[in-house]
C-alpha cells in the first residue's frame, strides 16, 4: 500500500488521475456490495443452520478477513453463544480468504470473460493492496485509481454492514 501510494503520490500526472475519477466510479463499490449481498442472501437457502442476516454478515466481510472473523464473533458471542459465534467467524474467515485466491489466481479469466473492471470488484477490500498487482497485470494500470478508490470505499463498508447484520 506505501509503495502504491508513493508511486500515485510521486507521478507527475497525478491531476490527471484525480480528474479521471467520476461519481459514476461509486457504482462499481456499489455493485460490488450490494451483489455480494445478494449472493449472501441466496446462499443462506442452501444453509440451513444459519439465517439469512448471519450470512449476508459473513458475505459483509468483502474479502477483509481479519475484521469480519473479529467483528463477528465479538457481536454474536452475546447473542449466540461462543461456540456458534466462533463457528460463524471461521466460516467468513474461509469465504474470504477463498475470495481473495479467487481474486488472485482468476484474474486473467475473470478479466477475460468479464471485463477489466470485474477483477476489481471480485477482489472486494484487496483491490487495494493484496490484490492490486493481479488486477494490474490483466486490466492494465490505467485501473488502478478505480480500484484504489473501490477498496477505499468498500473496506469503510465493512464494520457498517457487519454490525447491522449481526444486531438482526
Amino acid at each position: 500500500m506505501l509503495q502504491v501510494g508513493v508511486s500515485i503520490g510521486s507521478n507527475k500526472n497525478l491531476k490527471t488521475i484525480i480528474s479521471h475519477l467520476h461519481p459514476k466510479m461509486l457504482l462499481i463499490p456499489l455493485g460490488t456490495i450490494i451483489g455480494t449481498l445478494l449472493f449472501s442472501a441466496l446462499a443462506s437457502i442452501l444453509v440451513s443452520q444459519w439465517s439469512v442476516f448471519d450470512c449476508m454478515a459473513i458475505g459483509s466481510g468483502l474479502g477483509y478477513y481479519s475484521l469480519a472473523s473479529i467483528l463477528i464473533v465479538e457481536l454474536k458471542a452475546p447473542v449466540i453463544g461462543t461456540q456458534l459465534a466462533t463457528e460463524l467467524a471461521t466460516i467468513a474467515l474461509l469465504t474470504n480468504v477463498i475470495r481473495e485466491l479467487v481474486a488472485l489466481v482468476g484474474a486473467p479469466l475473470i478479466c477475460k470473460y468479464f471485463g477489466k473492471l470485474a477483477p476489481i470488484s471480485v477482489a472486494g477490500v484487496t483491490s487495494v493492496d493484496v490484490a492490486l498487482p493481479s488486477i494490474i497485470r490483466v486490466a492494465g494500470k490505467e485501473v488502478v485509481p478505480i480500484a484504489i478508490f473501490h477498496g477505499i470505499l468498500v473496506d469503510m463498508s465493512v464494520p457498517f454492514f457487519i454490525s447491522l447484520f449481526c444486531k438482526l
